[in-house]
C-alpha cells in the first residue's frame, strides 16, 4: 500500500496539486480540524473537491476520526503541551477511537493524508499514518510530499 501525506502550507496551488500528480494519488484524505477556514485559501473543504476532481480524476474523503481533539491541539499552540506529550495524546485519541478497526483501508492505497502543517515531523498527519501502520497487518509505504 502506497500512502503520502502533504500539508497546504508554504506551497503554491501549483506546487500543492503538482506534488499530487507526482505521487498518483487518487483520494486526498483530510484530516483537518478546520477545513473551512478563509486561512486556507485553495486547500478550503469545497474547493479541494472541484480542483481535485477538475485537475486530478481524485477524490476528496473528510476523515474526522483522524483529526484532533481542539483542546489538545490548543494545548499544544499554546506550548502547554510539548510535542512528545501531544504525540502521546493523540495516539491515545486514535487508540479510543479504534480507527485501526473502522476506517476503510482501501481509501489509503495512493491515498494522501492533508493537514495544514508544512513539516511532516511535527505533524499528527505522520502520527496517524504511523499509528495505522503498526496496528494494520499489511506494508505500508509511506511518502511525504514536500
Amino acid at each position: 500500500m502506497h500512502v503520502a501525506t502533504i500539508g497546504f502550507t508554504n506551497k503554491s496551488a501549483e506546487q500543492f496539486f503538482g506534488l499530487l500528480r507526482q505521487a498518483e494519488v487518487r483520494t486526498l484524505l483530510d484530516v483537518r480540524l478546520n477545513n473551512v477556514s478563509q486561512l486556507a485559501g485553495f486547500a478550503k473543504k469545497a474547493d479541494l473537491k472541484y480542483f481535485l476532481f477538475e485537475l486530478l480524476g481524485a477524490s476528496f474523503v473528510e476523515l474526522r476520526d483522524l483529526a484532533p481533539e481542539k483542546q489538545m491541539l490548543a494545548r499544544y499552540r499554546k506550548n502547554e503541551l510539548s510535542w512528545d506529550g501531544y504525540a502521546e495524546e493523540y495516539g491515545s485519541l486514535l487508540a479510543r477511537r479504534r480507527v485501526e478497526s473502522t476506517l476503510d483501508k482501501s481509501l489509503f492505497d495512493r491515498g494522501c493524508l492533508l493537514c495544514s502543517e508544512d513539516n511532516p515531523h511535527y505533524c499528527h498527519r505522520r502520527l496517524a499514518v504511523e499509528y495505522l501502520r503498526s496496528c494494520w497487518d499489511c506494508e505500508i509505504n509511506v511518502t511525504h510530499l514536500l
